[in-house]
This record gives structure tokens, sequence and C-alpha cells, in this order.
């Protein structure tokens, strides 16, 4: 008789935002005549740029002949790609990255959920306190996080580094000694990230007590001030600490193109075993590269054209996120986030839990966003709100919200 991964039983109920998916269809089944705003799932709304669609239609074009047909990429990227992003968001930064450092992948969100597997399964992990929920529900599918307290949201074997308004949403040294850390900066869902100086304690500490970094640099291209780092390799002794993930989803739109890669430098070691050379097995054996098509729209994000196209796409939902944290600071609400990231992580009413303010913005404001609580036990009594709608559904969910 076969047997499952009993470790996905211990997975409390469905994933966040499936959870939402359910609670919205259910809404909107009931309330027909409603218009719902959604500004819960961080999703893109703006088109792809000129630059890449025509980088896209130039790929198409080549499959279409069988002298420039593409069959399999290459499992760890093509050369064109890795090229460019190693010139584009390493060496213009100062930071020595090799194309065989950079894996080409699906998309951050896949990468963050398999990067654990190189990793032994008594290894204890440390996340930040609201997370992003994959990084915690992938090691539980692998077993490494112990038992779940329902009544606490905590697992017994995760250590939790709580990011509240008492220490800015910046979180502290771990009075345990974790063996992987994961960072997300700048931070989903609060939107506040480390000043640079901060980072470099972080490496310090890491490459100290010998634990691995997972940063997760998904929303550097939103970083707005200059005393941030866009990637953890522009910290002194990184290299030996610190795989990075990056993502083409929220910097140049591609959630439904889906693109993305992992950077594991060539001096991160465990003992003489190459984590680089690890993860190159893991990459070639369960990944059959990302598509010729996609890969050509990625390298054509660092084209003059499709850089100046972005940069004026990311300034169009930051103009959103300004939008709603000036308008809910001015009716009342605290707010945070905002400025380096497109999310907005306010406080909810007295007397409403994450959830009870979900609820309530749906019925009478017809508005989504997304519970704290599901971010982790320390995003209980918050609430993330995305920049990534319309401007004119930006403004309309405003409005609703203030007149509430």
């Amino acid at each position: 008789m076969y047997k499952i991964n009993e470790n996905y039983q211990k997975l409390p109920g469905s994933y966040l935002f499936s959870n939402i998916a359910k609670k919205v269809n259910a809404f909107s089944a009931a309330n027909p005549e409603k218009k719902i705003i959604r500004l819960g799932i961080g999703d893109v709304t703006q088109p792809l740029a000129p630059a890449v669609i025509e980088a896209m239609h130039g790929a198409v074009d080549e499959m279409a002949h069988a002298e420039t047909f593409r069959g399999y990429a290459p499992d760890l990227g093509y050369d064109f790609l890795r090229s460019a992003i190693a010139d584009g968001d390493y060496r213009a930064r100062g930071c020595e990255i090799s194309e065989d450092e950079i894996f080409v992948s699906d998309g951050a969100k896949s990468d963050s959920g398999n990067i654990q597997e190189i990793f032994a399964q008594d290894n204890r992990i440390a996340v930040c306190d609201p997370v992003y929920p994959v990084y915690v529900d992938s090691n539980v599918m692998a077993g490494r996080t112990g038992t779940y307290d329902a009544a606490a949201g905590m697992w017994s074997d995760v250590i939790y580094m709580p990011c509240t308004m008492a220490n800015n949403f910046v979180p502290e040294f771990p009075k345990e000694t974790p063996d992987l850390i994961y960072l997300c900066l700048p931070n989903n869902p609060t939107g506040t990230t480390i000043t640079r100086t901060q980072l470099q304690e972080w490496v310090d500490y890491a490459n100290r007590v010998g634990a691995v970094i997972i940063y997760d640099a998904a929303y550097e291209a939103y970083i707005s001030e200059e005393n941030v780092a866009h990637s953890i390799y522009e910290c002194e002794g990184a290299k030996s600490c610190a795989i990075e993930l990056r993502s083409f989803s929220k910097n140049a739109g591609f959630t439904g193109v889906r693109l993305g890669f992992t950077v594991v430098p060539k001096e991160l070691k465990c003992g003489d075993v190459s984590l680089n050379a690890m993860w190159a097995r893991r990459h070639g054996t369960k990944f059959n590269g990302a598509p010729y098509i996609v890969q050509r729209a990625g390298e054509a994000v660092y084209s003059e054209a499709g850089r100046a196209q972005l940069s004026e796409q990311v300034a169009y939902y930051m103009r959103n996120a300004k939008l709603i944290k000036e308008g809910l600071s001015d009716a009342g609400y605290t707010v945070f986030g905002g400025v380096n990231a497109p999310y907005i992580w306010l406080k909810t009413p007295e007397g409403m839990t994450s959830w009870d303010f979900f609820d309530y913005l749906l019925a009478n404001a017809n508005v989504v966003g997304t519970p704290g609580s599901g971010f982790g036990p320390s995003g209980e009594g918050y609430f993330r709100l995305t920049a990534f709608g319309s401007l004119e559904n930006t403004k309309a969910a405003l409005e609703r919200i203030k007149n509430l």
C-alpha cells in the first residue's frame, strides 16, 4: 500500500490567496451586481512594455523557421539572458556576479519554494514575521518545521523574527541560532526595508554563525531611497553566505509570462561542497528551462528602451502607492510602506481582526485586500493593500474606503 507525504497534512487550511479567492467568489456569486476592486494579490495590471512585446514577436517569428527554431532551452538559461542579468543587475552596481552563478527559472515563487531542497531536513529556518507564506509552507512540506500551534499560529521548529511597529518592522537577530535565514527586502507584506548598513550587519552575522541567507529581492526595482541596497551582493562577504532570488514579475510585469532567476555564488560552500554545483544539479534534473520566447522578452528588459519603459511602469505603480498611503493617512488610518515597495501595510480599526476587516471591506466597500494574519502571527491587526491596480480603480477603492 502506497503512503503519502504526511507533512502536507500538517499544513493549516489552504494557501492564503486560495482562501481569499474562495471568499471573494462566494461574495460575487451572492452579489452579482457589485463591482469588486481587487487590491489583494500582488498581480500587475499594466500591459507588457513595447520593447518586451517587440522582442517576443521577434522570437515567435524565429520559431516559425527551421533555421532559427529553438527546442529545449539550456536548463540553466540562455547565455544571452544570463549575460544581460550579470551586466545589468550586478556589474552595473559593482557586484562581481558571473554568468555561471545565475540560474534562470520560471519565477521567484518556484525558486523560493524549491531552494530548501538542497539543505538537510534538520536545518533550523528563521523567518521574518509577518512573512511571505511560501517560505514557511515549503519547509512544512519538507518536514522541517515541527508541529503547528493553531492558537499561536506558529511552528515549533521555526525561529520567528517579529517585525512590528515597535522595531519599525525591521527584523532583529534571533536569540536562537538559525541555519537558514529568509529575508525579503523590500518586504512583502509590510512594504518596509532596511538600510545598506543594516543589511551588511545581517551578512556579517550570517558569516559569523555559519548560516545561509536566502534573500528575496523581488521588489528591488521599487527602491527609491539611496541608502537601500538593490542586491545583497552590494555587501562585503555576501557571496560566502547568501543566495539571491529575483523575479521579472513585478519589475517587468511578467506575472503571466513567468520568468525569474536565482544567484548562487561559487564561493558559497558547505565544507568542500559547492551549493552552486548542488543547485545546478537540482535545476538540471527537475527543470527543462524557461521558454526561448520568454527569455528573449527578459533580455529586452535590459535594453535601453526596455529600461526606460519599465521605469515609467514602476513609477505608475508607486504613484498609486503614494495615493493610497496619503489618502488612508488623511482618513485616520495608521499606514506603513509605499516608499520602497508597492505595498501598503495598515493597522486595522480598533477591535477588528485582520479577517474581520477583510470581510468588512468586502461587504461594505467591495474592495479586496489581504489579512495580515495570513502572513504570520505578528501580522494580526494589520492589512495589506497593493498598488498594482489601475489608477482609476485605485482612486475608486480609496474613495470607497474613506467613505465607510
